[in-house]
């Protein structure tokens, strides 16, 4: 085994990301500096300022920017009215048949959403067979801005036939779980779903939203539920920050 793998921490990268030539970037170095740093400092601990970074490590304060925002692009830090302090560790979402509500409360957060709109509007073509609806069939669209801890960290839009939830506009809490209210109070479980899942930009709309630049990278999973008799029953679209999430799965051999 070569030296420079001695010291390889499981999880990161190999060589903490030094090409084999061994010239790195100098902003590059000075992000390492200051997540060493990072952990000093820990949770919620403010970060120095641009200019005391710039001394203390003895490089402009164009290449401590450039640093500073690889580390907010990654969750590391955040920015807040104080400052930038160091970021708590990213919500876990697993990738399953559960509800965002269930996923968050199980990491000791408090999970909450903020309704955007709920409308109803004919079923265009392209909506029609992902939720086993008639083009022209009234359909419900829930948009809501997703929370934890009071913290926006999402958004989530979910297509609905009026006919499975004719009720919605008047029995529903925008602020609970649309899964919750489909079980407990329609009689209706999930029986499976085909995800994908990708990363993209928030469009302007989605970044004001949320609250992020649209630079920001977001993880977007697209969602086609079945109940449990197998009949399409929700499409969802939703929209995680990508600093503040990872997603996680147990795989089995087929």
């Amino acid at each position: 085994m070569e030296e420079q793998n001695l010291h390889h921490r499981p999880g990161s990268p190999v060589r903490s990301g030094i090409p084999e030539h061994g010239r790195i970037p100098k902003y590059y170095a000075v992000k390492a500096l200051i997540a060493d740093l990072l952990e000093d400092l820990g949770e919620g601990g403010l970060l120095p300022t641009e200019r005391d970074l710039a001394e203390r490590y003895e490089v402009s304060r164009e290449t401590v920017r450039q640093a500073l925002r690889e580390l907010l692009l990654e969750g590391r830090l955040r920015r807040s009215g104080r400052g930038t302090v160091v970021a708590g560790p990213k919500l876990e979402q697993p990738l399953s048949l559960a509800s965002y509500t269930e996923g968050v409360r199980r990491q000791g957060r408090r999970p909450g959403r903020n309704l955007i709109g709920l409308e109803r509007f004919p079923c265009p073509p392209e909506l029609a067979t992902g939720i086993g609806a008639e083009p022209g069939e009234p359909v419900w669209h829930l948009e809501r801005v997703l929370l934890a801890d009071d913290e926006r960290v999402g958004l989530e839009s979910t297509y609905v036939r009026v006919a499975r939830a004719p009720r919605l506009d008047s029995e529903f809490q925008p602020d609970s779980s649309f899964y919750g209210y489909l079980r407990d109070r329609l009689g209706i479980s999930f029986g499976d779903a085909d995800e994908k899942l990708e990363t993209v930009l928030a469009t302007p709309r989605e970044a004001l939203l949320i609250g992020t630049p649209p630079a920001l990278p977001m993880l977007l999973i697209h969602r086609f539920s079945r109940d449990q008799d197998g009949r399409p029953l929700e499409r969802v679209r939703s929209l995680y920050r990508g600093d503040r999430f990872s997603f996680t799965t147990h795989l089995r051999p087929e």
